[in-house]
């Protein structure tokens, strides 16, 4: 095999802590929690941010997510809130924050959009990595 795939340096890491990482050229571009799904990073998304289903949590909800909280119904459910027409229950889902560019989170839905709209109560998403937390701050430098 010749050509820039050829050359790239492929790496993947475990933990302790039951996470996988996939690195090429020692930047990090995607995780896995245990068995879960291989879920792109926070930089990964950014680069291509169509990549998986996105949410947006109203202006109150920001400061929580970027904490590391989950995502609470009424956050998304809100007038600054948005949820797609079909969102699954377990679904790996893209955080963006109302009047933000960017993402800021990933999390797994705890219930379909469905059960979000008809309780609006209680956690609608685990929050799962968000910027500036260990994860982040590992995928600013090469491994």
């Amino acid at each position: 095999m010749s050509g820039p795939a050829a050359a790239a340096d492929l790496a993947a890491s475990f933990s302790k802590d039951h996470v996988q990482m996939f690195a090429v050229n020692g930047e990090v571009l995607f995780f896995q929690l245990r068995d879960g799904p291989w879920i792109p990073t926070l930089r990964t998304l950014h680069r291509f941010p169509t990549m998986m289903p996105l949410v947006r949590v109203d202006r109150g909800a920001i400061r929580f997510v970027l904490k590391g909280a989950n995502i609470m119904t009424p956050g998304l459910t809100s007038p600054g809130g948005a949820l797609p027409q079909h969102l699954e229950k377990d679904q790996i889902v893209a955080i963006i924050a109302e009047g933000k560019e960017h993402i800021c989170a990933i999390g797994r839905t705890l219930q379909s959009a469905d059960e979000m709209r008809s309780t609006n109560q209680g956690i609608a998403i685990e929050n799962i990595h968000y910027l500036n937390d260990g994860l982040w701050k590992l995928t600013s430098r090469p491994l």
